[in-house]
């Protein structure tokens, strides 16, 4: 497991690109996974997507405080109510901003 360098908005074009569908189940995808999540604790993140360290794949990992989530190719099937909450993200770092969200999301 490794710590992977986050890109940057602005900096990185991997940002502004398209995220595949994870379509290989093998060891280098558990691998990336890992090293996303060391990477989000590290970072003192509370979500890392794939493409933030580099990668086109639909994966994600999350922590907001309940144990770590990893969710590859996710789909948001329904949301429920609003909610608004200052936020960073580990790709435009030294920035928050009041982000409005669904207040639970089925995913």
């Amino acid at each position: 497991m490794a710590i992977r360098k986050i890109a940057v908005l602005g900096e990185d074009d991997v940002l502004r690109k398209k995220a595949r569908a994870v379509e290989k189940f093998d060891k280098r995808l558990w691998t990336l996974l890992d090293d996303m999540a060391d990477t989000m604790y590290d970072a003192d993140g509370a979500g890392l997507a794939a493409p933030q360290v580099g990668v086109l794949k639909r994966c994600v990992v999350i922590d907001v405080g309940e144990g770590l989530i990893e969710m590859i190719n996710p789909v948001i099937v329904r949301t429920e109510g609003e909610m608004v909450n200052v936020e960073g993200c580990l790709s435009v770092p030294g920035r928050r901003g009041t982000v409005k969200r669904p207040e639970r999301v089925v995913v």
